[in-house]
């Protein structure tokens, strides 16, 4: 047997660069006993607490592999729930960061979330239209809600004085009140012409607020009426799902006590759709923006404050008509005063965000003190920004509305995608570049230690970098070479935060950087067809000079053309072998062309490649070179005669860089796929995938000490995974990630519907997973565990009770416990049952029990007398299981038993359509007509 390479593992040990996914909203918490300084954002994967006065983070939630996409603080402020893109939630405690509940019930990813007002329930909207109503405290689903035909986009309770009611909103430009007691939906609004982004009820309950794909924001008036109300057929249609209420006829009468009448509209000042609406927690403060950088607020008065406005409206109506001449008006009653929604909504001022901080992604209110409202926004160009305003009513015009800037987030990560990554020459330090600036970031803590944005012009105002397509460290770490799209090369000092020079070096875009072999100099090549040799010099600083004394106070790094090469194709990528003997060259024409780096003459060309090449690189000892490109291959070449050695099909789409580990012939690839991939060049075998990125993964760079890797992406995360110490096997290896790109929906042996003997489908609030199928097979095997070893102690003890009878009879030892109770540190049968159930996801409990095969139901509740006695405080939970069993199974047989009881007593079929019984009629004496004709 051949000796098997070993290798160690690289895994993930933190992200960075990312202050706020723009896919996800942010919730003011509570957090440390404080109120209106701490939010919650979603970051990928996990969910980031930024503390607003410190600017740093507070507290980091972690997640699985899925990325957050909704966010909804509890009223008790202890628990933040987290909706992921896998359709999963979890209940996060704030105090020690850790998941106490999880839900599984959504197919697709989750869209909204809102607690009730006491925090004992939690409701769920998501991309498969369905809503689901969950029990926070029993840790299990209530309700499963079906009925809209579009995504959901709002669920709201209304409040503790109507606890069944749930109003939820949907792309199919419908609004649905739900009656959570009977799950029906007794009443919808269809009087939205396009799709529903945002609803919210303000005002305890008076009105509920929608926000469509226009500049108007309908506000309708709930009123409740005690009594059952007579139906009116001429004024409501009762459909599938409800009665029916369209915009015109939204105040008749229905069997339910609830109207929905318009009252009014407000008509936004920004142009375009509503994205999102929200309230803060008085619910009188109503806030919503669309997609720009606007954010507006309004405000509803009180109910003596609107009576009062309604009042002063009448009287200067009054007075006006008087001055005019017309008809005193009658005096109106101050009771019966009619109060509009102009009485009651007052137009705050509204918050404009600068420009190139991106479009308003989400928003989030809270009410301080002395009438200050703080608005959260996150924005496009991953930034977290606070805002406060004044909600009081000016006394006098003079008086300015305004809104002011806490503060902002903005220098802790880049604005746009990372582009290129590089590694210090002590590997403790990461150089990152985008469109817009640099960033020096310290490898053991994550923190951004300085930004790079460009130089002040004359009035003083800051430039922009550029967008920056390659970079690379100068030897001393502390100035970077930059290679910017417009094909200047810029020399930056990192410790200054400075740019020292800009220096044209192509026409057009520089695509690549690399030091020279020596390290006292660089070579770059760009769009114009051109490599380009540059040497490192020190020369007078120019901006420091006194022009008195005529002296300079130092000098500064400069780069200096020494030679030039022409090639026939646009240059995309340069690499220099260690060995200072070759210099590759990538071209456009899809070849790869190995020059002498002394005398700059021709070697050899590699080709192969049906695209260009993108990336390449040399390995340690300048015996391999290593090339990707668009077509999705690597092909490993040897640089003594330019063959081939192997071409692998290593990503789904466009590879972007490829880095050798130093010392090794291994190497990591990245490409648009979004994963990065380590592979032997020698073996020509993958070695382990590294999945994380949502979108592309643009670079990667790997440390001179060979034990770190970073890589950047679309998502706007910088990925850091660390080599350690555990063995990789291939052949296991290989196995995890096969399971891994296996969809759960083909995981399930049993199917992805949950099928129930003698019902047509199921409609539970939970969903099917392979943590439910293994749960099933758990409990199946503690059964069995548990019936044959309580059959060997009672065995025991009647063989112990005939012995005791005799004298001088010494007992044999009872049986040995088995090796799966021994594990659970169960001595007795019943706990062992009772500790495997226990041990069941909460909401896989349901879904797990279905699974079980009838004749092991009948067994498991046959143990229930026995498990109840022995359960102690787990007797709520050996209850829920029993009763679920109950009613799913003995209660669908006793139903089909009085409906055959009837049906012989009555001699009659139940349930058949009386249509088919005159159907059948009218055939027969068709038949007997005609068969009359033909004897006559």
């Amino acid at each position: 047997m051949g000796l098997t390479r070993e290798y160690l593992r690289y895994a993930a040990c933190g992200k960075f660069n990312i202050i706020a996914s723009s896919e996800c909203n942010v919730v003011f918490v509570t957090y440390q006993g404080m109120e209106g300084r701490f939010m919650a954002v979603g970051a990928c994967e996990d969910v980031i607490i930024w503390d607003l006065r410190l600017q740093e983070k507070a507290l980091v939630l972690k997640g699985d592999k899925s990325e957050v996409t909704r966010l909804c603080a509890s009223p008790v402020r202890k628990h933040l729930a987290v909706g992921y893109a896998d359709g999963s939630i979890k209940v996060f405690n704030m105090t020690d960061s850790e998941s106490t509940v999880s839900f599984v019930g959504h197919k697709s990813a989750i869209t909204c979330l809102r607690y009730d007002w006491n925090g004992h329930r939690l409701v769920s909207g998501s991309k498969d239209t369905d809503v689901i109503v969950w029990d926070v405290v029993a840790e299990s689903g209530l309700h499963r809600l079906c009925g809209h035909r579009g995504v959901i986009t709002e669920a709201l309770f209304h409040g503790p004085d109507h606890p069944s009611l749930l109003i939820t909103s949907s792309k199919d430009t419908f609004v649905k009140f739900w009656d959570l007691d009977t799950q029906h939906c007794f009443k919808t609004l269809v009087g939205h012409r396009t799709e529903v982004w945002g609803m919210s009820i303000v005002k305890d309950g008076k009105y509920l607020v929608t926000g469509c794909g226009d500049s108007e924001l309908r506000v309708w008036k709930l009123n409740f009426i005690e009594g059952e109300m007579p139906a009116n057929e001429e004024t409501s249609a009762s459909g599938e799902f409800g009665t029916i209420f369209s915009e015109e006829d939204s105040d008749s009468s229905s069997t339910y006590p609830l109207r929905c009448i318009k009252a009014g509209s407000i008509l936004r000042k920004s142009v375009g759709r509503v994205i999102s609406l929200t309230v803060d927690a008085t619910g009188f403060i109503l806030g919503c923006h669309g997609a720009d950088t606007r954010i507006e607020t309004f405000r509803f008065r009180e109910e003596d404050e609107s009576t009062h406005k309604a009042k002063n409206r009448l009287r200067k109506e009054r007075k006006k008509a008087s001055k005019e001449g017309e008809l005193q008006q009658p005096i109106v009653d101050d009771k019966t005063v009619e109060v509009t929604l102009k009485d009651e909504v007052v137009r705050l001022p509204v918050v404009s965000v600068p420009n190139n901080h991106g479009k308003v992604k989400s928003i989030s209110l809270v009410m301080g003190k002395g009438g200050e409202l703080r608005i959260a926004a996150v924005l496009r160009h991953n930034i977290l920004s606070l805002y406060s305003l004044n909600t009081s009513e000016p006394q006098s015009k003079a008086e300015k509305e305004e809104f002011n800037c806490l503060g902002s987030i903005s220098l802790l990560g880049h604005r746009s995608e990372v582009r290129t990554l590089c590694f210090s020459s002590d590997s403790l330090a990461v150089i990152s570049a985008s469109s817009e600036a640099i960033k020096l970031w310290n490898r053991p803590s994550l923190t951004c230690l300085r930004t790079v944005t460009g130089d002040p012009d004359k009035s003083g105002k800051v430039s922009t970098l550029g967008y920056v397509l390659s970079a690379c460290f100068v030897p001393g770490d502390r100035h970077a070479i930059i290679g910017m799209r417009d094909g200047r090369l810029l020399i930056a000092d990192i410790g200054a935060g400075d740019i020292l020079e800009e220096i044209p070096g192509h026409s057009k875009e520089v695509w690549s950087i690399c030091l020279s072999h020596d390290q006292r100099g660089c070579i770059s090549g760009g769009g114009d067809s051109t490599v380009r040799f540059w040497s490192f010099e020190l020369i007078e600083d120019k901006k420091n000079v006194d022009e008195k004394a005529e002296s300079t106070k130092g000098k500064v790094l400069s780069l200096f053309n020494t030679r030039a090469l022409k090639v026939e194709e646009s240059v995309l990528c340069v690499s220099v072998t260690p060995n200072g003997r070759f210099i590759a060259v990538a071209l456009l024409d899809s070849t790869v062309k190995i020059f002498f780096l002394d005398t700059l003459k021709f070697f050899l060309s590699l080709y192969g490649h049906k695209l260009p090449v993108s990336c390449m690189d040399v390995s340690w000892d300048s015996k391999l070179i290593a090339t990707g490109g668009g077509d999705r291959n690597v092909k490993i070449w040897g640089l003594d005669f330019g063959d081939c050695h192997r071409s692998l099909f290593a990503h789904d789409d466009t590879i972007t860089s490829i880095k050798f580990v130093p010392k090794t012939h291994l190497f990591f690839t990245c490409g648009r796929d979004g994963r990065v991939k380590q592979w032997d060049a020698d073996t020509f075998v993958k070695i382990i995938t590294l999945s994380g990125h949502r979108g592309e993964a643009w670079a990667l760079s790997v440390s001179p000490n060979g034990n770190f890797v970073v890589s950047a992406g679309s998502d706007r995360v910088l990925r850091l995974w660390e080599k350690t110490d555990e063995p990789l096997v291939l052949e296991d290896q290989e196995e995890v990630e096969r399971e891994e790109e296996t969809t759960e929906k083909d995981a399930l042996v049993t199917g992805e519907s949950t099928v129930v003997p003698g019902q047509h489908g199921s409609n539970l609030p939970s969903r099917k997973t392979v943590g439910s199928e293994k749960a099933a097979e758990q409990v199946i095997e503690a059964l069995e565990v548990y019936e044959d070893y309580k059959s060997k102690l009672n065995a025991y003890k009647e063989t112990c009770k005939a012995m005791k009878k005799q004298k001088n009879v010494e007992l044999p030892p009872p049986p040995a416990v088995p090796l799966l109770m021994a594990a659970y540190r169960a001595t007795c049968p019943h706990r062992f049952l009772i500790e495997t159930i226990g041990r069941i996801r909460s909401s896989d409990l349901e879904e797990a029990l279905l699974l079980l095969p009838f004749p092991w139901v009948t067994r498991l509740l046959e143990a229930s007398p026995d498990l109840i006695i022995h359960s102690g405080p787990e007797v709520e939970l050996i209850c829920r299981a029993i009763l679920f069993l109950d009613l799913t199974g003995y209660n669908l047989h006793g139903l089909e038993f009085v409906q055959r009881e009837i049906e012989l007593r009555e001699g009659i079929q139940l349930f058949r359509d009386a249509t088919f019984d005159k159907k059948d009629r009218d055939k027969r004496r068709k038949r007997k007509e005609k068969a009359i004709k033909r004897a006559i």
